[in-house]
């Protein structure tokens, strides 16, 4: 990756010309959240999904998908999804299955390859405002008093847990059959990804998506049964050859994405979000999402940048691997 690769050259300069101070946190606007639905074509039939918009104050630097785990839904994702949009993304969060007799699911249970090609249509055709993600998001502008804002070309993907592999099949699917979609993806942002039991999509397609510039970082917690123990990173580990990976949250739980907006029930069975953790986690990647979008690298949010390296000293970040 070019613009981490110049970065890390550059980082020991800025890092000593730099006072060691960590960024001060401004307020931000609160979001616009609108709910509504999405089509997706399952083998035969149309499922119509939960979804939620999220609108930033002023024009939006790029749409963000931000998709929640196996077993969840998009009300698990809402406080991330607020801090995305908070800085700018208009970020669009639907509910995917977790069971279905047809495979169409987030997480691969009986192949649900065809499901996820299905979710790549949807940004596949997002040009055309005619379309699946173009009819939701004109209801939702309406609905969020947002009538003359257009859908932006430049997108980033999100995705937690087993969507963590659902994200990057889905962005290889642009690759292969829809060309100029993929050319307006910036980049990934794994949250602790989990590899299905079932196939190879994990690692098929971060393989072939390691022959791209295309950026991919993950945060990641520490190895456990909740990530069964963190099989999704190491498959991204071992799938992508580059100077910069991501982090991993040394105390961290799979479930920081979804912070406040956690379920009991998450919160029971993996942990509950440490504010340290959660707050680590929503600064480097909204920072990391808006450098993906402008082709830049923010020194700051990267080994060898201040707030950063305080992250590590703290003992709250290790890099990855």
């Amino acid at each position: 990756m070019v613009i981490i690769q110049r970065l890390l050259v550059a980082i020991g300069l800025i890092a000593a010309a730099t006072a060691f101070t960590v960024p001060t946190a401004h307020a931000q606007p609160a979001a616009t959240k609108v709910e509504n639905t999405i089509e997706i074509r399952c083998a035969f039939t149309i499922l119509r999904q939960s979804s939620d918009w999220y609108f930033p104050a002023g024009n939006p630097k790029a749409l963000l998908w931000l998709q929640h785990g196996f077993a969840s839904a998009n009300d698990s994702v809402d406080e991330t999804a607020r801090k995305f949009s908070a800085q700018g993304f208009l970020v669009f969060a639907p509910t995917l299955p977790t069971a279905n007799i047809f495979g169409c699911t987030v997480e691969n249970l009986a192949n649900n390859t065809d499901f996820l090609h299905n979710v790549a249509d949807l940004f596949g055709k997002s040009a055309d405002p005619g379309d699946k993600l173009g009819r939701s998001f004109a209801d939702a502008k309406k609905k969020a008093g947002r009538p003359d804002l257009a859908l932006p070309n430049a997108k980033v993907f999100a995705g937690h847990s087993a969507a963590g592999e659902a994200v990057p099949y889905v962005t290889q699917v642009l690759r292969e059959d829809y060309a100029a979609a993929f050319g307006s993806v910036r980049g990934l942002i794994l949250f602790d990804p989990v590899k299905s039991f079932l196939g190879n999509n994990l690692s098929s397609s971060l393989n072939h998506l390691s022959n791209t510039t295309l950026p991919i970082l993950a945060v990641s917690a520490p190895p456990y049964g909740c990530n069964r123990n963190g099989n999704g990173t190491e498959e991204l580990i071992e799938q992508i050859s580059r100077p910069f990976l991501g982090v991993r949250l040394t105390s961290g739980s799979h479930i920081d994405v979804e912070a406040s907006s956690a379920p009991a029930p998450d919160k029971i069975n993996c942990g509950t979000p440490q504010a340290k953790n959660v707050s680590a986690l929503h600064t480097l990647a909204t920072a990391w999402a808006g450098d993906f979008v402008t082709g830049s690298a923010t020194a700051d949010y990267y080994p060898g940048g201040t707030y950063y390296e305080a992250q590590r000293s703290a003992g709250i970040i290790q890099t990855l691997p």
